[in-house]
């Protein structure tokens, strides 16, 4: 999947107010239900993987990159 800077900057921002969250409570109540938000390492992993995308794609000064799993 080919991701724009742009994109990647979309998500990084969208997963910093999802830290956010978590780190003002990890869990809420609306009436008798219990939420709990996301976990807050996974969210952390993925702010460390879009980081470093940014800066190989800022560094590459390509329009898109792209993630290679083997």
């Amino acid at each position: 999947m080919a991701l724009t800077e742009a994109q990647i900057q979309q998500r990084l921002n969208m997963y910093l107010e999802a830290e956010q969250k978590v780190l003002k409570g990890q869990s809420y109540r609306i009436g008798d239900r219990e939420l709990k938000r996301a976990d807050l390492s996974k969210i952390r992993e993925a702010i460390s993987e879009l980081t470093a995308e940014a800066e190989v794609a800022a560094q590459n000064g390509a329009g898109a990159i792209r993630k290679v799993i083997f």
